[in-house]
């Protein structure tokens, strides 16, 4: 089971590859993209000097919508394999897995490739942030593999408790969620600023994505639905399940201060995103920042600090 589910999870980083292609493809090439446009436009004449109003024949309606549906198709297959990866390596280590940074970073981006496709049920209009979805998977899943990688191994003593459920499957909830919110607000920073009229990169990609407003409203909803339970996972359920294990609530521990440091910061981003005073762009900067405390709290207290819950290379 443990092979399978290495097996399973390079199958699962080239089938987000393959959805990142397809997602590409319609994204440039689609009938709603500037280049797509202009690819399916031809100029009639009827014989002699070229007319001086050209007549616009637009080619089938269907072709772009047809590769997009071809990557959401994709996308749904790397998330049932990505499923089996957690699955077989759960089944391996016989207990959730959750127990180091490898299988949390793994059950993290499926919670957040799951959301992706739950909004886009919802929201077809917005299937062009795809392909920074997929891109994000590709690269996380790539960066963990090869980084984070632990063998199959027993849980940690001190994470043979039943908050271990609690407390680490809300965590791995709210950063799923956190995970694909930082997509959209680094898209209406980019769609912000192209309508702006800036034109340096990367604006200019934000020609083919949703519009501002509807990217900076996921945004917000997805942080307001997710800060409550990083909340309840980081501040109630860890200390109180410190308390029980070490006989505190709060040590300093590495880990504990950069989940409060994010818990900060996207407290001040839900409250800069309420106060109308604030521009919605320094709001979602603030979001940006919140996410990169998330990436330290994941890799970098992991991999460079040594704490309580320094589990990189555990179980």
């Amino acid at each position: 089971m443990a092979e399978l589910s290495n097996q399973l999870m390079a199958i699962t980083v080239l089938a987000y590859l393959a959805a990142m292609v397809c997602y590409a493809a319609e994204y440039a090439f689609g009938n709603r993209s500037h280049i797509g446009r202009a690819a399916t436009r031809e100029l009639v004449g009827a014989g002699g000097p070229p007319t001086i109003e050209p007549v616009v024949v637009e080619a089938p309606r269907h072709r772009g919508d047809l590769v997009g549906k071809i990557g959401v198709g994709l996308n749904v297959l790397a998330l049932l394999l990505h499923l089996g990866t957690l699955v077989t390596r759960s089944v391996a280590a016989d207990r959730m897995p959750w127990g180091n940074m490898y299988e949390f970073t793994l059950s993290v981006s499926f919670v957040g490739s799951a959301v992706w496709l739950g909004v886009l049920s919802r929201k077809p209009a917005i299937r062009h942030l795809g392909l920074f979805v997929a891109l994000s998977m590709v690269v996380l899943l790539g960066a963990n593999g090869l980084i984070a990688y632990t063998p199959v191994g027993p849980l940690v003593p001190a994470l043979n408790s039943y908050w271990y459920v609690i407390h680490v499957s809300t965590i791995i909830l709210a950063s799923g969620i956190l995970l694909f919110g930082a997509v959209p607000a680094t898209l209406f920073l980019i769609k912000a600023g192209y309508d702006q009229g800036k034109t340096r990169f990367p604006y200019p990609l934000g020609k083919h994505v949703p519009a501002a407003e509807t990217l900076e409203r996921l945004t917000f909803r997805l942080h307001a639905f997710a800060f409550p339970l990083f909340t309840f996972g980081a501040l109630i359920a860890g200390p109180l399940w410190a308390e029980a294990s070490w006989g505190r609530y709060w040590g300093w521990d590495p880990k504990e201060v950069w989940a409060f440091i994010s818990w900060i910061v996207y407290a001040g981003y839900l409250h800069a995103r309420a106060t109308p005073s604030v521009k919605r762009t320094t709001a979602t900067w603030i979001a940006l920042i919140g996410f990169a405390t998330m990436l330290m709290n994941l890799f970098g207290v992991n991999l460079f600090f040594e704490g309580l819950h320094s589990y990189a290379n555990a179980g």
